[in-house]
């Protein structure tokens, strides 16, 4: 629709109470259509004056979703999902429908200022010493590499696939990543490189493919006894190195390094840390290939005071810097960036991918034992930064930096 048309909503009547408000707030959507359905089955429609993207609500328990909204703002629209209070046949584009609409439902999304008290104290509690990196890396990575296999590609990969197709399997898309930044990077067979955060080791098989020597290290017990048996099994166990340790505690010199958003779990307090330790363990001249997860400038201040569903249930003690602040805490660290590109349509594309593959793998998922709000929690962790992607409000940089 043309912005000069009027807004179309058509809603089921009479509401009671909770309906009233709940639709009252929605029907506040400016750009795009929602489709929706009452407990009762009975259709809502809201569409706005501007173009925009479609997507489905559908309200089971209005009453508890209304309070939850009212006293944990946005934290708590993510929790009642996570309760079953509504639900989406497509998560993942209803979300990105509320944030194109971000600027007429923001002020429903303010929680409480005991909530944000409470959110505050939280992260601040899960801080990332040492630690409590330990924790929180387990508290995410440590649920099991059974879990973690049902719905990766075959490289075991969880950060942002590089597609050259649209229709191009998600693992070469992975491969892709990979062989993509060792290009970037310039790194010989012979040479050395520090991988700081190396998964289950992905990037690790790639470079010693190539006859590059790996030290990897990561703080999960299971990704590092997952990694080391697939390392062995294919014959690099004598160039590649994997390590339970933490950055902090790494000695040595390496030829190049390279982090996959690992960034994101650095915290803000230890960024300088982070970078001097990158320049410290690269020889004069070497290359850093960094993959790290931004957000967009304006909205830095209020996500650093204002914890969200990622911090809070996803990714404890994480904070995402602005593109600038990457690039400032790089050069203060004594690092020059060569070039930085975006990957933020790429990741959103590998999101909708580890979704499908989710559901498709949920008797599986469930037989692990994880119950329907853990799983409820994981597709909206998905949702969620599938529309954080398609809306530009975050991005994942592949920085190339050197030492001088």
């Amino acid at each position: 629709m043309t912005s000069h048309q009027e807004s179309v909503i058509d809603l089921p009547s009479p509401l009671p109470l909770a309906g009233r408000i709940l639709l009252g707030w929605l029907s506040r959507l400016r750009r795009g259509r929602m489709e929706g359905q009452m407990p009762d089955g009975e259709p809502f429609l809201i569409q706005g004056r501007e173009a925009g993207p479609t997507g489905t609500m559908r309200l089971h328990r209005p009453l508890r979703m209304v309070a939850r909204i009212a006293t944990r703002g946005s934290v708590g629209f993510a929790e009642s999902y996570m309760a079953g209070e509504w639900s989406s046949p497509d998560t993942a584009h209803l979300l990105e429908l509320m944030l194109r609409n971000e600027d007429a439902f923001q002020q429903r999304m303010e929680p409480s200022w005991l909530h944000r008290l409470r959110l505050s104290l939280h992260h601040r509690g899960r801080r990332n010493t040492q630690q409590g990196s330990r924790r929180n890396i387990a508290a995410h990575y440590d649920l099991g590499n059974e879990f973690y296999r049902h719905w990766l590609d075959d490289t075991m990969t969880y950060s942002a696939a590089i597609f050259e197709r649209p229709d191009q399997p998600l693992v070469e898309a992975q491969r892709n990543k990979y062989d993509r930044l060792l290009d970037t990077l310039g790194a010989q067979p012979g040479e050395h490189i520090l991988e700081i955060g190396c998964g289950w080791g992905g990037f690790a098989m790639a470079a010693a493919r190539r006859g590059i020597k790996v030290t990897g290290l990561t703080l999960s017990t299971e990704q590092l006894a997952w990694a080391r048996r697939q390392i062995a099994e294919a014959g690099f166990a004598d160039q590649v190195d994997l390590r339970l340790e933490d950055y902090r505690d790494t000695r040595g010199r390496f030829d190049h390094a390279v982090s996959i958003e690992m960034l994101e779990a650095v915290g803000e307090d230890y960024w300088p840390a982070y970078f001097r330790m990158l320049h410290d363990r690269v020889r004069p001249g070497g290359r850093i290939g960094l993959h790290g997860i931004t957000i967009d400038e304006d909205r830095f201040e209020e996500y650093r005071r204002r914890p969200d569903f990622i911090q809070r249930y996803i990714f404890p003690g994480g904070m995402l810097p602005t593109p600038q602040r990457l690039a400032q805490e790089s050069n203060n660290g004594g690092l020059e960036v060569l070039e930085s590109t975006g990957l933020g349509q790429h990741y959103a594309t590998t999101l909708l991918q580890w979704d499908a593959r989710f559901v498709q793998a949920l008797p599986r998922i469930r037989a692990l034992g994880f119950d329907d709000y853990f799983i409820n929690m994981w597709r909206y962790y998905l949702a969620y930064c599938y529309a954080g992607f398609r809306t530009e409000s975050i991005d994942v940089k592949r920085v190339l930096l050197r030492r001088p």
